[in-house]
């Protein structure tokens, strides 16, 4: 048994949750996988994994073994990177979760040129607006809006702050009205993103003078922000999306920045990684290098 070998494929059976996803990942057969948990076990006289025909299970001792056997293949990892950092050549696997549509519109671009600069880095790229398990589905690095941690299982680093804006379209104003001040909003038809934690109270902000609008139930939410401005440009009412989402909309006048004045509450965006992948040279340098693109010119 190559203990290394042995290691890795546990890791990767409890992060993808079957032989064959495992397999898939690591580019072995399934018997390849069965033969390493099996001599791992023998070698350890327990049981590991609870298996029959149509599901496993990881035992108890599985997961107290998982635990600690991460945290050893995260320093091997390091040493290694350590080692190559003296030639410059970073090299290894990424996963890294992003938004689906800000994802799309600002990070996925950054993401790319990280990976020309590094090409020796094979990244994958998983776009979702929904929440991320970086331990159950094997994530490196996530990027998430929200606050500060409290999860002692992971660390984080605020990228920047998302400022967003109060738009709509100019057909959808002259039927509607102007809304020059927040409390116009609650007799609009303000379009939500569903995903929000708070989609119906709206906050904004004009020097020291703030207020929280809740608005009235919408006509149309989506869990998408570009779905979401599509909606705006046809008309169906008031959104409150990131400038980098309708800069382009703004500028050629299919939507009309509303209330300039005030300004909506910007959002933290942040890095968010297993605390056991800190000394990751890769995940440094991917963090560092998002962190950096963010920064103003």
């Amino acid at each position: 048994m190559n203990k290394i070998t042995a290691l890795n494929v546990f890791r990767r059976v409890v992060e993808m949750g079957t032989f064959k996803a495992a397999a898939d990942d690591l580019q072995l057969s399934q018997a390849a996988v069965s033969k390493n948990i099996n001599e791992l076990e023998a070698f350890l006289g327990i049981a590991l994994i609870n298996r029959t025909t149509r599901r496993m299970s990881v035992t108890e001792s599985g997961m107290a073994y998982y635990g600690q056997i991460c945290s050893v293949l995260d320093n091997l990892e390091a040493a290694d990177q350590s080692i190559m950092a003296a030639s410059f050549t970073p090299r290894g696997r990424l996963r890294v979760s992003v938004p689906m549509s800000y994802g799309l519109i600002r990070i996925n671009p950054i993401i790319c040129a990280f990976q020309r600069h590094y090409p020796a880095i094979s990244i994958e790229v998983i776009l979702s607006d929904t929440y991320v398990d970086l331990i159950d589905q094997g994530i490196d690095v996530v990027i998430r809006g929200g606050s500060a941690l409290d999860d002692s299982t992971m660390r984080s680093k605020q990228v920047c702050q998302v400022q967003r804006v109060l738009c709509a379209s100019p057909e959808y104003l002259a039927g509607a009205g102007a809304v020059t001040h927040p409390d116009d909003l609650t007799a609009h038809n303000c379009l939500v993103y569903s995903l929000s934690s708070s989609p119906r109270k709206w906050l904004f902000n004009r020097g020291d003078e703030h207020l929280m609008v809740e608005l009235k139930p919408a006509s149309f939410s989506v869990n998408n922000g570009i779905a979401l401005k599509q909606a705006a440009i046809e008309g169906l009412g008031v959104i409150l999306l990131p400038e980098d989402f309708v800069a382009a909309e703004l500028a050629s006048g299919a939507l009309v920045e509303l209330m300039p004045a005030w300004r909506a509450d910007s959002h933290a965006l942040f890095a968010v990684y297993p605390f056991h992948k800190e000394q990751s040279q890769k995940v440094r340098l991917f963090i560092d290098f998002i962190v950096k693109s963010f920064q103003p010119r």
